[in-house]
């Protein structure tokens, strides 16, 4: 190795060490205020519960951290798709996220949440006040700690499942396994299964869709002028359904029928201005997947934006629910399953949402953007409408769902669908090369790029004619050897085994498929065991 490539290592890493120590920095300046504001805050309270105030001080640091964690990690499910896809800069990915997230979270992240999660423990089991505060914070310590390492190791996580997990560990230590709902346990482990299922079921119909309504058309632009404005329209319906009924159910609750009804009135004035738009960019547009691809660009930057809204109304209550719940036992010195969440500890979360995104999400969006499969805008699309409409389909089915397993489920629809599509390929150019087998290699070329240039309707004939003359060849051939031209030779045997070894390779990472679903797989166990140690430590001094 050169000295010069030397210098080059060590310059990098030492540009690293400072970024790390700054955002190292940045975020003990967050803790710091967080601490000075809480300190603030309890002075001000008329609290209970003997060291009530270094209880809910040490409450809010921990619900802080958490809300970073969840930021780090969450939020990268609804910008990764759009970096990745080059929709968005990583910056102004960020700016979005960031804003959205603390919208959604202080607009309409509710003035009441469940303290104990999905109802996953039985509180009036645990009647003392103390205990109860100290599971809740060992909770919000063990998801926090949890979503930490998951970031770190650049995986994915359910938030939610992190901190079901956690109060069920603390739950357990505090009273027995008794005091759990295994019933809701149970629904939460099939999750793990229908949510990225259904994610990636939905995210790669859709891609098929637009595939066979425009990429597989010869005038594509043409035909993405009269397709995207009903996949916008859709896209209107799913995302103003998914806001009324999750983004801003605590605000005002609306049911699905009337939610639905409100969404079809938005999609309809979308459609016809969507249509009007794409009329005119289709007219300037190529005909070529790069033309086709930049229709998708603002819907799926709108998509991102209202994604990042809803997930800071819902999944700010991960990191604020326990906290609120520690909060109302110090009040009223007593456990209750419901508690109203004051303004300042709405906006510990809101903060602490944004802090985690601008300092630690950037290494998250970039494995869901890029490190499983390449994504263009139009599989980004189809993924964060798929999140959408998975969301709505599985809320009325009352089948229990993880966004960020839809999310990460619909990444991998879409990659393997194109693997599923490269090989079909690779089988449809290897019935071509047989079929021209003894004629000039040139002849079979100039197929193959004919065959990949005509429109669909205009394949299935031309595949139809080429497995007829491939049986007829194949006949003709087990009579005689074919004569191969000397000076345009046909494709040799080997050559045909590196063509479909070009189709066949892999698309979507297998490595980060056996790691996010390992991370997955023992995110509630190892939340639990975190939960309970934390739990029995902190017991010992209080």
């Amino acid at each position: 190795m050169k000295l010069k490539d030397i210098s080059n290592i060590q310059k990098s890493a030492q540009a690293n060490s400072r970024r790390d120590f700054s955002r190292l920095g940045f975020a003990l300046l967050f803790m710091l205020t967080v601490f000075i504001y809480a300190t603030t805050q309890a002075e001000n309270l008329a609290l209970n519960v003997s060291y009530s105030q270094a209880l809910l001080v040490i409450a809010a640091l921990i619900g802080a951290y958490m809300a970073m964690n969840i930021g780090a990690n969450d939020v990268a499910n609804n910008m990764g798709p759009a970096v990745g896809s080059k929709a968005l800069t990583m910056a102004g990915a960020i700016l979005i996220a960031a804003t959205f997230e603390m919208l959604g979270a202080i607009i309409a992240g509710g003035e009441v949440v469940t303290t104990v999660k999905n109802g996953i423990i039985s509180p009036e089991m645990i009647a003392d006040a103390e205990v109860f505060i100290l599971v809740m914070t060992s909770a919000l310590l063990a998801g926090a700690v949890w979503l930490n390492l998951a970031t770190v190791l650049g995986a994915p996580v359910s938030t939610t499942h992190s901190i079901v997990g956690a109060v069920m560990g603390a739950g357990i230590a505090a009273g027995g396994f008794a005091v759990v709902n295994f019933e809701k346990m149970g629904a939460i482990v099939g999750s793990w299964i229908i949510s990225p299922l259904m994610g990636g079921v939905i995210a790669a119909g859709l891609l098929y869709t637009i595939k066979r309504t425009i990429t597989y058309r010869e005038k594509m632009t043409d035909a993405a002028a009269a397709v995207v404005p009903c996949l916008n329209a859709l896209m209107a319906w799913a995302f103003a359904t998914y806001m009324l009924i999750k983004g801003l159910g605590s605000l005002y609750k609306l049911s699905f029928g009337s939610a639905a009804i409100v969404g079809l009135a938005v999609a309809a004035i979308i459609y016809f201005w969507s249509r009007s738009v794409a009329l005119a960019r289709a007219s300037r547009a190529e005909h070529t997947k790069d033309g086709v691809n930049s229709l998708f660009g603002a819907p799926l930057i709108f998509a991102a934006a209202l994604l990042s809204f809803a997930h800071g109304a819902n999944d700010v209550a991960n990191a604020i629910g326990p906290l609120a719940a520690v909060y109302d036992a110090l009040l009223n010195a007593a456990v209750t399953t419901k508690a109203t969440i004051p303004m300042w500890i709405m906006l510990i979360g809101a903060l602490g949402l944004a802090v985690g995104l601008a300092l630690y999400g950037p290494k998250l969006i970039k494995t869901v953007g890029s490190e499983i499969t390449d994504l263009d805008k139009m599989r980004a699309y189809c993924i964060a409408l798929s999140a959408a409409l998975t969301v709505i389909i599985a809320s009325q089915l009352g089948l229990p769902v993880s966004t960020t397993h839809v999310a990460i489920g619909a990444v991998f629809g879409v990659g393997f669908l194109r693997e599923y599509l490269k090989s079909a390929h690779a089988e449809m150019v290897e019935l071509i090369i047989v079929a021209h087998e003894g004629e000039a290699r040139s002849r079979a070329e100039q197929y193959i790029e004919k065959f990949r240039a005509a429109p669909l309707k205009k394949k299935a004939l031309m595949l139809a004619e080429m497995k007829q003359k491939a049986a007829e060849r194949k006949a003709k051939n087990a009579k005689k050897s074919a004569i191969r031209e000397a000076d345009d030779p046909h494709f040799t045997k080997k050559e045909r085994k590196a063509l479909k070894k070009v189709y066949k390779k892999e698309l979507v990472k297998r490595s980060a498929l056996a790691k996010i679903v390992a991370a997955w797989i023992i995110t509630v166990p190892a939340t639990a065991i975190l939960s309970a140690t934390f739990f029995l430590i902190t017991k010992m001094f209080f």
